[in-house]
């Protein structure tokens, strides 16, 4: 298809592209996602509505925690043990100060959560060196301003060996203003989606879609994240996970290099 070579094309120029072009390229590929959504048959749309991974506790069984990597034959075990339980991290998100100035931020990313970050924060806040990531993901806009509190208040953020960070997940440890994966941390990340119960409209559900993912996109330019591991979360569906591997997760800087860190303080306002 036309649509899908024009995909492919303005994705190989934002691999390829330097900072100081990236907005405007960003900008094509929204166009051109909302030019793809157009021409679908609203029916296809129907995925915006289903039940997926809301992690909502009382419905603990309706979707797995761990969803298969995307492949072309059958699912793919993720690249690494999650020592972590399913039921622990579907429970929605709780907070533990740890030694060395460590707070871990461990569950789904309920509605609400950002709120009782900011509180934990703003009561512990001069304690708090490293955010450690162990979570599912959930709501994007509780993960945005996690996000940007870890970055304003510069805070490093980490996922520790058997640990989970998916879905929306990473966009919190994008905030930090030193990243670190540990060798046997699993990352993931796959289309945003309707996390709530309500039935949207397909145009509801295509303006939402598109809002959201600008941003995110807009979130993760100013966060020093490059866009290659944004266009790897709009080609997943939110039924699968695209896991990141270690040179991934250095080449688009999602986890930094010594040097990258007072580059990153820096960007703070």
């Amino acid at each position: 298809m036309k649509i899908e070579a024009a995909g492919e094309h303005i994705k190989r120029r934002l691999l390829a592209t330097d900072d100081s072009t990236l907005p405007r390229l960003v900008l094509h590929a929204l166009i051109a996602a909302a030019v793809a959504f157009l021409v679908i048959d609203f029916r296809d749309l129907s995925i915006a509505n289903a039940t997926l991974p809301v992690f909502d506790p009382a419905a603990p069984d309706s979707v797995p925690v761990l969803p298969p990597a995307l492949t072309d034959g059958e699912p793919e075990n993720p690249p690494a043990e999650i020592t972590t339980s399913a039921e622990l991290l579907k429970q929605p998100m709780t907070f533990e100060l740890q030694p060395g100035g460590i707070l871990l931020a461990r569950g789904a990313i309920e509605y609400g959560a950002a709120g009782r970050f900011q509180k934990e924060i703003e009561a512990r806040g001069e304690y708090v060196k490293t955010v450690s990531l162990d979570s599912p993901g959930g709501a994007v806009g509780d993960a945005l301003a996690m996000s940007k509190l870890i970055r304003e208040r510069k805070i490093g953020t980490t996922v520790a060996k058997g640990a989970l960070c998916a879905s929306s997940c990473p966009i919190i440890l994008s905030g930090g203003v030193s990243r670190s994966a540990d060798d046997g941390a699993v990352i993931g990340v796959h289309q945003v989606f309707n996390g709530t119960k309500e039935k949207l409209s397909p145009e509801r559900a295509m303006s939402d879609a598109q809002r959201t993912t600008a941003d995110v996109t807009r979130h993760l330019d100013a966060m020093g994240i490059k866009p290659g591991l944004w266009i790897h979360a709009m080609e997943t569906p939110p039924d699968r996970l695209y896991y990141l591997k270690p040179a991934e997760m250095k080449e688009f800087a999602l986890v930094t290099t010594p040097e990258k860190v007072s580059a990153a303080a820096a960007k703070v306002k």
